[in-house]
């Protein structure tokens, strides 16, 4: 078969690329269970901290592949969620723990807009672009867009992307809070995966736990997403030890130094 999905792993980092890029990286059958066999072999891997996925140029991810959708084949409409599968098990991934960047290289399309939408965060090329076109192609989402493209927009703005299907911009994707970074073209995966290795240098079962929060507190009216973290704080602070909290106090602000004469004015 051919290799739909590439996978490499460096400094932690697991890099994993739809790679179909004569269909403009469109989601059939085949490239799905490589994409969710990579997904699984990297949250199995104690060598791997942080999950960056992108696209072969020039697209991100076209969608669900018409030509497969219309032949039926089970594999893509499996994926639809049951109501007695747990929320956290729906999507195009498999439940992870670990960080996922999502490295948008161009255009994220109706199911790839949602595969985006299911990374943890987005840093997106300039020539990245966004669009819903369930409704132009008489389609409905399944894999959570209507919930985690107004957690992330806003629903007016949701209402309105899916509405008319139109494209939305990387500039605009990051003003509306969609995408965190827009970088040049060719610094798209160098400044995913420099992201990505500040979290590498982060206490793992810190930030997992803490995703596992949000997550969690996603799912959950603002008070009870309080109570949430309190109560995940408590039990997580019966289990450390704190001797280690100066040491690492004194490492957060040696690092907050560097970060800060890095980014001060040169003459």
């Amino acid at each position: 078969m051919t290799d739909l999905v590439l996978a490499e792993t460096a400094e932690r980092i697991a890099t994993i690329t739809l790679n179909r890029p004569e269909a403009r990286n469109a989601i059939d059958g085949d490239l799905l269970e490589q994409l969710v066999a990579a997904a699984a072999s990297a949250e199995a891997d104690d060598e791997v901290d942080v999950l960056v996925l992108t696209g072969a140029d020039p697209a991100f991810c076209a969608g669900l592949d018409l030509k497969a959708v219309g032949s039926g084949d089970p594999r893509l409409f499996d994926t639809r969620p049951r109501p007695d599968q747990a929320v956290r098990d729906r999507g195009p991934l498999p439940r992870l723990t670990k960080p996922v960047i999502g490295a948008i290289n161009g255009a994220a399309i109706t199911g790839g807009f949602e595969l985006a939408l299911a990374c943890d965060f987005l840093v997106a090329s300039e020539r990245a672009r966004f669009a819903d076109t369930h409704a132009r192609v008489g389609l409905q989402p399944w894999w959570g867009l209507s919930v985690l493209l107004p957690q992330a927009v806003g629903v007016r703005r949701a209402r309105e992307l899916s509405a008319t299907g139109n494209f939305l911009d990387a500039q605009t994707a990051q003003a509306w809070g969609l995408v965190n970074h827009v970088v040049p073209h060719d610094d798209l995966l160098p400044a995913a995966r420099r992201l990505a290795a500040d979290i590498v240098s982060s206490d793992q079962s810190a930030v997992r736990r803490l995703f596992d929060t949000y997550a969690d507190g996603a799912l959950l009216a603002g008070g009870d997403a309080w109570l949430l973290e309190a109560q995940v704080a408590e039990s997580w602070s019966a289990g450390v030890d704190p001797s280690g909290f100066e040491q690492r106090r004194q490492a957060v602000t040696d690092r907050g130094r560097t970060q800060a004469q890095a980014a001060s004015p040169r003459d």
